[in-house]
């Protein structure tokens, strides 16, 4: 299992145990995600850190003072 924080910018758009569709944006030297239909957005990570998963499910939403966190659970390792 493989764990992957997503920044979201407004509560509600998704929820704990919601099953979302992960899409992958390549840039110039890096991979960034997004779960559609553009709820979050992940950080950038390096082509041997790609997320294989095309699905994952919502394990958490946090929120701090920089906004909300959704965290998905994905089947890989």
């Amino acid at each position: 299992m493989r764990t992957v924080e997503f920044k979201m910018e407004r509560q509600g758009l998704v929820k704990e145990g919601d099953r979302v569709k992960i899409v992958e944006r390549e840039g110039t030297s890096s991979y960034s995600y997004i779960i559609d239909p553009a709820v979050a957005m992940s950080g950038c990570f390096a082509a041997r850190d790609r997320i294989k998963s095309e699905y994952g499910i919502v394990k958490e939403i946090r929120e701090n003072s920089r906004g909300f966190y959704v965290i998905v659970d994905l089947d890989e390792e």
